[in-house]
């Protein structure tokens, strides 16, 4: 294997796949990354894989011989990247597991081994697929992320349930505290006629109106990346089977595995209707909330929020005792039949509310002191944040 390329492309391309390179992997060559030289298609092709997640990109390259050859993941990464701007040369010596990289500013030997022994990354063969513009992707992604679990021993929760509609997708997360929800409808990326967010099946080929899944958040802050790697307007490809899912844009690919269980049937968690509703201004809000976390942090990461219907204000307010206390209050739109006070854990009501998008206003429905609380922006994306209230002693 002998060739060309840019240091730029190598890095950035490099810098991506690494991220699916596992840190203790249980195979030796699994902490490498696969380099593919492809004569025909003049191009590099590099792979790193967990055997969970996978993720495959291709650059353009001046390639003299073909050939496949696996190198240390951080090692390679760590001496490309600090390479200056210019052209590098990749040679392996035929039947030598070690790998020449030729600069401008030098020369690098690193020993690797065969690509023989990396695993293929799986494949999708006649499952679902959907086209649907980067942007629906995105939103989804940044307004439901945050909201899943940390907690691998709760499986299913660790994910992002997707839903292929014919109108669009619906992405919904939750840790068992709050549900994030966004609905986002076919969108035409910039200069290009409507793009419809497209759902077949290939064998046998029809069409096919709705199908779902749940995706491990770990890919999708991957897929994230990639977006924001890829071109702008390029459409990304989802392939779908019974154990694995696809995401293609353009030359990057990535590849994971759908979390297994029943997601949790989360449109009955959402109140049929509400007998409270305040309409705020969001970043007045946020900024609020922000400052009173200082105390918050000081103590048990609650805050009091009060409601006063007559003066048309809510007040926010936190007691830490032996360190301090604090309150703040703001005009609101407040529909209510009395005053109520009602408590969050500081640190869930900030990300619900960094995730709303920048809507000016958003709407804050409540029943009572301790059944859950839905968040919504006033305009823009179609987006619900229900957070479960804290219950205050005495």
């Amino acid at each position: 294997m002998k060739l060309t390329c840019t240091q730029s492309d190598l890095s950035s391309n490099l810098s991506l796949v690494s991220r699916a390179v596992p840190s203790r992997p249980n195979h030796p060559v699994l902490a490498n990354v696969l380099l593919t030289a492809d004569v025909e298609n003049q191009c590099l092709e590099l792979t790193g894989f967990d055997l969970g997640l996978g993720i495959r990109s291709s650059f353009s390259a001046v390639v003299e011989t073909g050939g496949t050859f696996t190198l240390p993941a951080k090692l390679f990464n760590d001496i490309v990247s600090r390479l200056p701007d210019g052209n590098i040369t990749i040679d392996d010596d035929e039947g030598e597991a070690i790998a020449t990289l030729t600069s401008t500013s030098g020369r690098y030997q690193v020993r690797g081994m065969g690509g023989e022994e990396y695993p293929e990354l799986p494949s999708v063969e006649g499952g679902d697929v959907v086209s649907l513009p980067p942007e629906a992707l995105i939103n989804g992604l940044k307004g439901t992320l945050f909201a899943t679990s940390p907690d691998e021993t709760k499986q299913v929760l660790t994910g992002v349930h997707l839903k292929v509609q014919p109108d669009g997708l619906v992405f919904a997360a939750t840790d068992g505290h709050r549900l994030a929800i966004v609905e986002t409808e076919s969108v035409a990326p910039e200069g290009e006629e409507e793009t419809e967010v497209r759902a077949i099946r290939e064998s046998p080929v029809q069409e096919i109106t709705e199908f779902e899944a749940t995706i491990p958040a770990k890919a999708l802050r991957e897929v994230e990346r990639m977006i924001g790697m890829g071109k702008s307007g390029s459409s990304v490809t989802l392939r779908f089977d019974e154990g694995q899912v696809i995401f293609e844009l353009g030359e990057q690919r990535l590849t994971s595995r759908k979390l297994e269980g029943q997601y949790p049937a989360y449109q009955q968690l959402l109140p049929s209707k509400f007998t409270n509703q305040i309409n705020v201004d969001r970043k007045q809000f946020l900024g609020a909330v922000e400052r009173i976390a200082v105390l918050a942090d000081q103590k048990n990461n609650i805050l009091k929020c009060t409601i006063d219907s007559v003066n048309q204000e809510i007040s926010l307010s936190v007691d830490a005792q032996d360190v301090g206390s604090g309150r703040e209050s703001m005009a609101a739109q407040i529909s209510s039949d009395e005053p109520e006070e009602i408590a969050f854990n500081v640190k869930y009501l900030i990300e619900g509310l960094k995730a709303i998008p920048s809507a000016s206003e958003i709407s804050i429905q409540l029943n009572t002191p301790t059944t859950p609380v839905v968040l919504n922006p006033l305009g823009g994306l179609k987006m619900t944040y229900l957070i479960m209230p804290v219950q205050l002693r005495g």
